[in-house]
């Protein structure tokens, strides 16, 4: 699903609003003429992916795509900003709820949002007609998707990541720097997600600020001023170090031997969202969003229905999803097999 918005600003309130910003001698009228004429995408619309999507609308960057596969909860309002309690309320997706905001923010800009789950059957038409790939994401394997992706075909991609009061973040562009892959080859965050051990607000605006900036330089074309090292840093305890980004790792899959291997992955049909206490099981037929909302009520504490999703509590503790897409969701359990089971129960084998 896609939602498109025009631009509408004319000229002279274009120089209004972004009077400050020409103002910063690194941007310039000729700056922002440039941004008025890229592309960016955000793939995730959880905290860093809110506040990217925030920064580059209210630059001025002329198209802005978002892609995310999740809905609003009440624990995502501590810190994805452009959610409210409303949106909560409705169970919407975060990609229709930020576009409603993103469009209120600047009419000039045009977004577009993607209800989707990235993967290897979709990255390349979720990246076409980019100029670069801003990192929102939560999870590695969604991450290393995107490296090998940028990396094949040659697009920059913008790193960032927040858990706790710890963050990092770099830009690698292809031809250029070496790749994520060449500097945390093994990448995971020993077992510790937002969801296991928290995170707080701060850290997410400051590495989204890191990740932003970067993007700005690039699509101005300051080479010159671009960061050359991946940043690490915990604002609790006030340390911070930063690796160079100078070499290609000898044996890179990306970068030394081209293999791509996240791009190689089959789609899985079972996956484990990290921390979530939910798995995600694809390969079901669109939903007919109306005819499961009859099957299911009968069988549910209680239902809530829109025109993207189905959300039925089933006990205390577990709920099932279901996308217009084809995706469900089983939540409250982390067993792979007890959401098969409930899957099988309620959806069919």
């Amino acid at each position: 699903m896609q939602h498109t918005h025009a631009s509408s600003g004319t000229p002279s309130e274009d120089n209004e609003r972004y009077s400050r910003q020409i103002r910063f001698a690194p941007i310039g009228a000729c700056g922002q003429e440039k941004l008025a004429q890229r592309s960016v995408g955000i793939v995730g619309m959880g905290a860093l992916g809110t506040a990217l999507a925030n920064h580059m609308v209210r630059s001025g960057v002329g198209r802005v795509r978002i892609v995310d596969r999740d809905y609003v909860e009440r624990s995502n309002l501590q810190r994805q900003m452009l959610y409210d309690e409303e949106d909560a309320e409705q169970s919407l997706p975060k990609v229709v709820a930020a576009e409603r905001r993103l469009r209120r923010i600047n009419s000039s800009v045009t977004v577009e949002a993607i209800f989707a789950d990235a993967g290897p059957g979709n990255i390349a038409e979720l990246l076409e007609g980019l100029d670069l790939v801003l990192d929102g994401t939560d999870n590695f394997r969604t991450r290393f998707l995107l490296n090998d992706a940028c990396y094949k075909i040659g697009m920059p991609f913008v790193y960032g990541g927040a858990v706790g009061s710890r963050g990092m973040s770099a830009i690698f562009v292809p031809g250029e720097t070496p790749c994520l892959r060449c500097l945390i080859p093994e990448a995971d965050s020993g077992g510790e997600t937002c969801d296991t051990v928290g995170v707080i607000s701060p850290i997410v605006d400051i590495v989204a600020s890191y990740q932003a900036v970067e993007a700005l330089k690039f699509l101005v074309g300051d080479a010159q001023a671009r960061r050359k090292t991946l940043l690490s840093l915990d604002i609790w305890t006030n340390r911070g170090h930063e690796l160079p980004a100078a070499r290609q790792r000898s044996g890179c899959p990306c970068c030394d031997r081209r293999e791509y291997p996240a791009l190689q992955l089959a789609e899985e049909t079972t996956l484990s969202l990290c921390g979530r206490d939910s798995i995600q099981i694809t390969g079901h037929a669109p939903f007919d969003l109306e005819r499961w909302s009859r099957q299911l009520e009968p069988a549910s504490r209680s239902l809530k229905v829109n025109a993207y999703l189905i959300r039925a509590e089933l006990s205390e503790n577990e709920r099932i999803v279901l996308f217009a897409d084809g995706r469900v969701l089983v939540q409250g359990t982390d067993d792979p097999v007890r959401a098969r089971a409930i899957y099988d129960r309620y959806i069919g084998s």
